[in-house]
């Protein structure tokens, strides 16, 4: 069910919000607002080492001496946090790895640290999220 409530906000921060629902294509404010508010629950459940899930996203040299090898090492270290993995060769050389994760938001963060610091791996990222069974 839905419940109504407003808010007051000043002009300037106002025209700003507007400006983001505009940039990210909102339908309305309420949309915006219920994102917002979800990412935040989202982000706290992170904080307080919840079970979670998340992507692992890594762009690397696959040329880079025995890079290969210790990304599957460290998965293996972790294979209870790991769901599946997809891996793309995006060109002659380089490769893409993506890893879903679930299981407590430390323990991913840590798996997550010790691929992205690898030598050779130009670009990681963590993306977290949440089954969020506590937003409904």
């Amino acid at each position: 069910m839905l419940k109504r409530f407003s808010i007051s906000l000043e002009e300037e921060l106002l025209e700003q919000f507007d400006a983001y629902i505009r940039e990210r294509g909102y339908v309305n404010r309420s949309e915006a607002v219920r994102d917002l508010i979800r990412k935040e629950f989202i982000h706290e459940e992170w904080e307080q080492d919840g079970d979670v899930v998340g992507v692992v996203t890594l762009v690397y040299n696959h040329h880079q001496s025995q890079l290969q090898e210790k990304i599957t090492e460290i998965q293996h270290d972790y294979y209870t946090l790991i769901t599946s993995t997809t891996h793309v060769h995006m060109d002659h050389h380089n490769c893409l790895e993506v890893i879903i994760v679930k299981g407590r938001a430390s323990r991913i963060r840590e798996l997550a640290e010790k691929m992205i610091a690898l030598r050779g791996v130009k670009n990681g990222k963590l993306t977290m999220t949440s089954t969020g069974h506590h937003l409904h």
